[in-house]
């Protein structure tokens, strides 16, 4: 079964739908989970570029992923968090790699193929660009931004 779990959050509300499923996943299998956020805004594409400084939202979202991965932690599973920064599909597929993931588990807003051409697909991109086992879970809703607890 899988021993290394790659999770891309979004720091939206469709985050709880895939974390929910992998938190099932990893007990099942005694997996580790890597928990990865890819910033993709302005600041975070010219960041080593520019030699910038980490955005305030850049630092939002590393305590978002930090606080998932203590509270997976906290419930027995092996969890770390890792922020990227570029763009999504290519930062995903480069971190499974790396990190030696044998899985990248990931929700979906089921967008159809209008909202994909205008919205793009990271889902999409991300199983086209790995040979990694790819689990895609479509989320229900809108995917609002997650609130702090």
């Amino acid at each position: 079964m899988y021993q290394r779990i790659l999770v891309p959050l979004e720091h939206t509300s469709t985050d709880d739908c895939i974390l929910e499923h992998v938190r099932r996943l990893a007990r099942h299998s005694g997996a580790s989970i890597v928990i990865i956020h890819v910033a993709d805004g302005w600041a975070a594409r010219n960041l080593a570029a520019l030699n910038l400084r980490e955005s305030e939202e850049m630092r939002d979202d590393r305590e978002y992923i930090e606080r998932v991965a203590h509270d997976l932690n906290a419930d027995g599973i092996r969890a770390e968090a890792v922020l990227a920064n570029g763009e999504p599909a290519r930062e995903i597929t480069s971190a499974a790699v790396r990190e030696g993931c044998d899985l990248i588990a990931m929700a979906t807003h089921g967008h159809k193929f209008i909202g994909d051409v205008i919205h793009g697909s990271v889902a999409s991109a991300v199983r086209h660009d790995t040979f990694i086992p790819v689990l895609l879970l479509r989320a229900p809703g809108g995917g609002k931004r997650a609130s702090p607890p």
